[in-house]
């Protein structure tokens, strides 16, 4: 079952779905059904070639995106904790002088501290684990940790929570710092991508959240940016289809 899991998983990326329709193609040539092979072939291209062009990676991310669009932080309500999950181990932008979180909208760690800073909740809790063979000091909340002390918040407000390595783990670990701190009520931090699942994941694990979506890009002015094909749209494409089967399995397993 696991093996079968993570065949799927790697079919969600384009290009391995088209090099398997290749050599279903190829298998079906050497069997003399020409015709079927060759729409099997044409299909393998052109998927691959269509979830390339910006675009149209933009239209697929967006029915998952629009569920929970961008929100101004001043407007979200008080809480108890803003939980911000992993999804990088390198930030960019800590080679940038003079960096704030106001200057960083497509970071969930900024995300995170503009709502700290205006004061809505007193904690912010850091999951993630990331797959570092269960070294702490390697794990996503930890590289979190130095990273948004540099957009303002202090160490004194941080809590980590080092053991997760799915959105699961980082609901049933959140759930469990939750109880063990009194927290009722938390601001979820996570891209406007990966918010469905992570909200279903926390509403099962029994934790009371407002989702706090963060947009992953921007907009493209240049046409050239909206419809040339390139390898970050289709890698964009391949994670939100592969969001898409991870919302069903987790519906699913509810």
């Amino acid at each position: 079952m696991q093996a079968l899991q993570s065949l799927l998983v790697a079919l969600t990326y384009p290009p391995a779905l088209t090099a398997a329709l290749l050599i279903a193609a190829a298998m079906l040539a050497l069997i003399r059904w020409r015709r079927v092979a060759l729409a099997t072939a044409v299909l393998a291209i052109a998927w691959s070639g269509l979830l390339a062009i910006p675009s149209v990676s933009d239209w697929v991310r967006g029915r998952i995106e629009r569920q929970y669009p961008p929100v101004d932080e001043t407007t979200l309500p008080q809480a108890d904790a803003i939980v911000v999950l992993g999804g990088a181990t390198h930030f960019y932008w800590l080679e940038r002088q003079n960096v704030t979180a106001y200057d960083l909208e497509n970071s969930r760690l900024a995300a995170g501290a503009r709502a700290w800073l205006a004061g809505k909740a007193p904690i912010v809790v850091l999951s993630g684990g990331g797959d570092n063979g269960g070294n702490e000091a390697a794990s996503e909340a930890r590289i979190m940790e130095h990273a948004i002390q540099r957009l303002g918040v202090p160490q004194n407000a941080l809590l980590l929570e080092t053991k997760s390595r799915n959105t699961r783990d980082n609901a049933r670990y959140t759930a469990q710092i939750a109880d063990e701190r009194g927290f009722h009520r938390i601001l979820l931090v996570t891209s406007s991508l990966h918010m469905p699942r992570a909200v279903i994941e926390f509403r099962k694990a029994g934790v009371d959240i407002t989702p706090v979506p963060v947009p992953e890009s921007g907009t493209r002015e240049r046409w050239t940016q909206r419809w040339v094909p390139s390898r970050r749209a289709l890698w964009r494409s391949g994670r939100a289809i592969k969001e898409m089967g991870a919302i069903v399995m987790s519906r699913l397993r509810n």
